[in-house]
């Protein structure tokens, strides 16, 4: 689960409407595939969803969302609080959640279909969806970007006196200054998210501890050097900590 800075968003589209109506449509639904364009086919792979699952995200999203813009407004009344959830179409995604943003500037958590598929109750997909809405309360796409910017700007410069002003190598150090500062804090980013995460699903009704679980399902990235996820042991204490606290 990560956030991702505007205009990196997969084809997404509102996730309710696309839910209720394939909850009208049968009981064991694909994931919507993106209609083929003029002069080009593809074929998406097929996620299936049970129909209880996607009850499943339409009861979370109708109870998280509302919880999500009060604590927005409540801890960082400056921004836009206005969550829009959406579903990545993207085919052959990995079960994933992100944050982002929208061309009007509108907070956006989409889900894969495989990630739907994947949560096994509505406690998983309420936390996750609680994360992804504490990365923009916590105003972390912002603060990626200007990590990002701060790397690019100083191995650039490096590149540049190392170089002799090959603008080659000056390229390759901004592209990597520009990568090293945005994992730079990321990791505690993803605590932070994990932290008030908690906070969000338990006053929306939902158990964060059961919530957590889902990271034993998911690869550990352990303590890895310049990793963009902390170890599953160090987020699941961060949700321990913070629901005892509550």
């Amino acid at each position: 689960m990560q956030s991702k800075p505007k205009g990196e968003q997969a084809v997404m589209r509102r996730l309710l409407p696309l839910l209720f109506a394939l909850l009208a449509a049968c009981s064991s639904m694909p994931s919507v595939q993106e209609p083929p364009k003029e002069g080009k086919t593809f074929v998406a792979p097929r996620v299936e969803i049970s129909r209880t699952a996607v009850e499943n995200v339409i009861a979370v999203v109708e109870t998280v969302e509302p919880v999500a813009e009060a604590i927005c407004k409540e801890r960082a009344p400056r921004l836009n609080c206005d969550f829009q959830i959406g579903i990545d179409e993207t085919p052959g995604a990995g079960p994933n959640a992100f944050q982002t943003q929208d061309d009007e500037g509108r907070p956006v958590i989409a889900f894969t279909a495989s990630l739907l598929a994947e949560a096994r109750n509505r406690d998983e997909l309420a936390f996750i969806m609680s994360h992804e809405a504490a990365h923009h309360i916590l105003g972390h796409i912002a603060r990626q970007n200007e990590n990002a910017r701060a790397g690019a700007q100083i191995f650039g410069s490096l590149a540049y006196v190392l170089s002799a002003g090959s603008e080659e190598s000056i390229r390759a150090g901004v592209e990597f200054g520009a990568e090293l500062g945005a994992r730079t804090y990321s990791k505690e980013f993803e605590l932070e998210a994990d932290a008030l995460g908690t906070v969000i699903a338990a006053r929306a009704g939902y158990d964060p501890l059961i919530g957590a679980e889902f990271f034993f399902r998911i690869p550990d990235p352990g303590n890895q050097f310049l990793g963009s996820h902390p170890a599953n042991a160090a987020r699941l204490a961060t949700v321990q900590r913070v629901a005892r606290q509550l």
